[in-house]
């Protein structure tokens, strides 16, 4: 496998990361560079994490994970999702905000984005492939992109206010029923 198409799979697992960024970088919360740092190192983190772990797991846990992997990933957006939105705006009718680069949100984000890489671990595993180099780049490039979509999150959110919140609610939500649909799929 050569280096242009490690960087195209890192590339394509850093897609739902990039989403979600977009849309946590929409609430106004990451306006730190710390809190842009913390988001987009545990979202690259997970993804370099991961593939090693699917790697390592080969054949003996891949039957159990593929069958339900599209099913978590699906529960854990679509929760998050609903908890943007629904934080939008609470029942006062006041503006709410909860930092999505802390806590459980943090690592639901992280768990919820790396699914496929644990997947793409294992296939480079039946390839016989190594995963350090291929796990550092998926990695490095999911952190870039994660904090390259915080950015584009801010500014958007910025012009568009707590209306941009819910709207990366909802762009969370696609991302849930367009991982269903493929893991259902395929």
């Amino acid at each position: 496998m050569n280096v242009l198409e490690i960087l195209f799979i890192a590339v394509a697992l850093a897609m739902d990361a990039f989403a979600v960024s977009v849309a946590a970088g929409t609430s106004g919360l990451l306006d730190t560079a710390r809190a842009r740092f913390r988001l987009s190192f545990h979202l690259g983190f997970f993804q370099f994490f991961m593939p090693i772990i699917g790697w390592y797991a080969g054949i003996h846990v891949a039957p159990l994970v593929s069958s339900v992997d599209h099913w978590v990933a699906f529960g854990l957006l679509v929760f998050i999702g609903a908890r943007m939105i629904a934080s939008a705006i609470d029942d006062d009718g006041e503006t709410v905000k909860k930092d999505p680069s802390r806590g459980y949100t943090l690592v639901l984000l992280a768990v919820a984005t790396s699914i496929d890489a644990l997947a793409i671990g294992f296939s480079l595993a039946m390839i016989n492939v190594g995963i350090w180099y291929p796990a550092v780049m998926i990695g490095i490039v999911t952190a870039a992109m994660s904090l390259a979509g915080i950015r584009l999150g801010g500014f958007l959110g910025q012009y568009a206010g707590s209306r941009m919140e819910t709207v990366g609610g909802v762009i969370l939500i696609i991302i849930a029923l367009r991982i269903l649909v493929s893991g259902l799929a395929g």
